[in-house]
């Protein structure tokens, strides 16, 4: 009984209570002009009509409680007082005032005392740190003109507002949901604490954002060019054409420049180009001279289809010296590069054939010592080809296929130059017979070769000299080859695999043997070496190799898939100095040698190769190795190694080893001999601690040539970014000390670009 009374007087109460928040609770009024009102009471006097009492205001798409609001049907005038919340249908706009005026009509109003969210967009693609938060803005006076939202003396921020990591104060910020964000003489301030000035900010807010204007500015320190201050402008051409603009300047070289211009003219049609060049001042020396080291370098890639079915490619670089690239370029990979080729060429595929012309420069730098290069032209050089095509049926089917080239070929260094043109012609048709002997594969292969050449060198005139000059003489050259493939049935067994592998696993073993005779090649060291082309030479080898492959299957997903692949093969030469082709003492370049193995090993006459293994397995998603070695039983060692090894600890942790070593003597290749590391935590988006280190050590000079290490924490609404970096290839090391603060969904300012991270 004291249950049932205890409930009726909290029912009564919360009557009452109700009652006394509302005691005259009028229903909505009619709409007009798209306008719906309710409220406790509602009083109409002309065209005024006055709200009292947990007002609720709806036009369009928002919604607005208050505690008092006055409406004139006439005008569309609207003023909403006390504990104002203004939100739209849609959630993106949040905002709480003291007081609004709006107008209905031409959606212009003015918050009081306002503070609430308006939405952001995480831009797609973007290498920029990314949110889900909303931006937070507080002023003062907020008008509202349409979708624009201007905060007058107000901050804005996407951290939480009660926490803020960091805020823009100014005067007059605009702020478009959904495309874009103008701040006019902000200032950004860490933890409360004023960091940067800038006179005017503007941010696209678009998912993919496109608009012209100033790119973030750069300032850092470093050990070679001293303080380096930079500024890039990107220009939004139009919807197929952009461009950035990059000026820097290196207090202790001089000012540097950065042009990079990207276009899509028609939708089956690219092209990328960028330039940079130094003015550089130069390296001040000990005796207060300068050493200039600056330069250029150009690069262009891009595609487009062409009238009759060609496609056209261009791939277009230029270098004006090793020493600049070495100089100025801020990794590793790019600085040890040598090579410089530039092609561009037009292509057509019908039926078995192809058509291509193209046009192509080729320039190798040998150190860093200027013009120590060796440059090679081909203007034009126009293919014909075919591939395999079948003539005969039956049960020894025949198959044809031709390779055939003409070029105006020149290659220029030191030692020797030719003539600008020099006429080139090749012609290699050639029969296949596939044959089935039982369980065998028996493939033999017939061709002639005939190669014409408009210049020549003078022939060696005894054991161990090398080619003379070149001459006007022209040189003809007939080959025939014979090839025969031998492919025994692959060895195979299943066996019941260990859980961490899978249910099944299959061992498969594919031996291979491969016999090739080539006569005919009588002037080898006349011929000018312009390609492969060139390096034909006489032999008569033999291959063995023998691949083991492991297969492991999932019983529960039905997948099969390589954990283990180990190839191993030797070439046999039965003419220990291919006709005569082999100069004993100095690096001689085959084409018995290339296609076995990358690595020279051609010094001397020998009767067999190195032994060439290579192993990759991957036995789980984790990790995986790759070995890459030669093996020399002349002399009796590992001549070339490279491994790599890659393991995934957790989703957050990653690690990577790599070691390459080149042991031959110093006529066949540099010897080297280097450990490459990266060790990461985390990534570019996660909350938190992330860092990452990456480092390429040369035992043979007892030091790093590379180092760079980088530590990064990010909040829900930025990051801060550090690095240190250490170049040591060159002949003067620099030291690099780099920093960065990422806001969310705006940008990054500092030295450390987004596309440098590790991570």
């Amino acid at each position: 009984m004291s249950r049932l009374f205890i409930l009726v007087l909290a029912a009564m109460s919360a009557s009452l209570g109700f009652a006394a928040d509302c005691p005259e609770a009028a229903p909505a009024t009619d709409p007009v002009e798209g306008v719906l009102i309710s409220a406790c009471k509602q009083l109409s006097e002309g065209d005024m009509r006055r709200a009292r009492g947990s007002v609720d205001v709806r036009t369009g798409a928002i919604v607005i409680t208050a505690d008092e609001a006055d409406f004139n049907d006439e005008t569309g005038e609207l003023e909403v007082r006390g504990n104002v919340h203004y939100r739209t249908l849609s959630g993106d706009e949040d905002l709480y005032a003291s007081k609004v005026a709006y107008n209905t009509r031409s959606e212009l109003g003015t918050f009081y005392d306002a503070h609430g969210t308006v939405s952001s967009a995480s831009q797609a693609g973007a290498r920029i740190l990314t949110t889900d938060n909303p931006f937070y803005i507080d002023g003062p006076v907020v008008h509202k003109a349409g979708e624009e939202y201007v905060v007058m003396h107000g901050t804005v921020t996407n951290c939480d507002p009660e926490h803020p990591w960091w805020t823009m104060r100014s005067p007059k910020t605009r702020i478009e949901p959904g495309k874009s964000a103008t701040i006019h003489q902000g200032v950004l301030r860490i933890k409360g604490a004023p960091l940067l000035y800038v006179p005017v900010f503007k941010k696209s807010l678009e998912r993919v954002p496109r608009k012209s204007g100033f790119l973030t500015p750069s300032v850092g320190t470093s050990s070679r060019f001293g303080m380096v201050l930079a500024e890039s402008y990107y220009w939004a051409i139009n919807r197929s054409y952009d461009a950035t603009i990059n000026g820097t300047y290196y207090t202790a070289r001089g000012p540097a420049s950065q042009l990079s211009f990207r276009g899509r003219p028609t939708k089956g049609s690219y092209f990328d180009a960028v330039f940079f060049g130094v003015a550089d001042r130069g390296r001040k020396l000990d005796d207060g001279s300068r050493y200039k080291q600056g330069g250029a370098q150009f690069a262009m890639r891009g595609a487009t289809m062409l009238p009759g079915g060609f496609r056209g490619v261009a791939d277009i670089r230029y270098l004006s010296s090793l020493e600049f690239k070495q100089t100025f370029t801020q990794t590793y990979q790019e600085a040890a590069s040598s090579q410089v080729r530039s092609i561009g060429f037009a292509t057509k595929n019908f039926s078995t054939y192809s058509i291509n012309a193209a046009l192509l420069r080729d320039e190798n730098f040998q150190s860093t010592e200027r013009n120590n290069t060796i440059v090679i032209r081909k203007l034009p050089s126009v293919e014909f080809n075919s591939r395999e095509r079948l003539l005969l049926k039956g049960p020894a089917p025949v198959y044809f296929a031709l390779d055939s080239a003409f070029d105006l070929a020149g290659r220029t260094q030191r030692a020797f130059q030719t003539r600008r043109y020099v006429q080139r012609g090749d012609l290699y048709p050639r029969f296949t017979v596939p044959l089935r002997l039982g369980l065998v594969n028996v493939t033999p292969t017939f061709g002639g070769r005939i190669t014409g050449y408009g210049q020549s060198r003078v022939a060696r005139t005894g054991p161990g000299e090398v080619a003379g000059d070149i001459v006007g003489e022209n040189l003809y050259r007939a080959s025939g080859e014979f090839s025969v493939d031998i492919a025994p049935p692959a060895l195979q067994r299943i066996y019941n695999g260990p859980k961490w592998l899978g249910d099944k696993v299959k061992h498969v073993i594919e031996p291979r043997l491969r016999y090739r005779y080539t006569t005919g090649v009588h002037d080898f060291d006349r011929i000018v070496r312009f390609d492969a082309r060139d390096i034909l030479n006489n032999t008569n080898e033999a291959d063995v190799s023998i691949t083991q492959r492991l297969y492991a299957k999932d019983a529960a997903t039905g997948q099969t898939r390589e954990v283990l692949s180990l190839e191993v093969w030797q070439r046999r030469y039965f003419d220990p100095d291919l006709g005569g082709a082999i100069v004993p003492g100095m690096r001689n370049v085959v084409r018995s040698s290339i296609d076995l193995t990358p690595f020279a090993f051609f010094d001397r006459a020998r009767h067999y190769s190195p032994v060439v293994m290579a192993l990759r397995t991957r036995p789980s998603w984790k990790s995986g190795l790759e070995w890459r070695t030669d093996y020399d039983p002349l002399r009796d060692k590992i001549v070339n190694s490279s491994v790599t090894f890659d393991y995934q600890v957790t989703s957050l942790i990653k690690t990577a080893i790599g070691h390459n070593a080149v042991r031959v003597p110093n006529e066949l290749s540099p010897a080297s001999n280097q450990l490459t590391t990266l060790i990461g935590f985390g990534d570019f988006n996660r909350r938190g601690w992330n860092f990452a280190v990456n480092s390429i050590y040369d035992y043979r000079r007892q030091n790093f040539l590379y180092t760079r290490g980088q530590l990064s924490y990010n909040t829900d609404c930025c990051g801060f970014g550090i690095e240190f970096g250490r170049i040591g290839y060159s002949t003067l090391p620099q030291n690099q000390f780099r920093v960065s603060l990422s806001i969310a969904n705006v940008g990054s300012f500092g030295t450390l670009r987004p596309q440098e991270r590790l991570f």
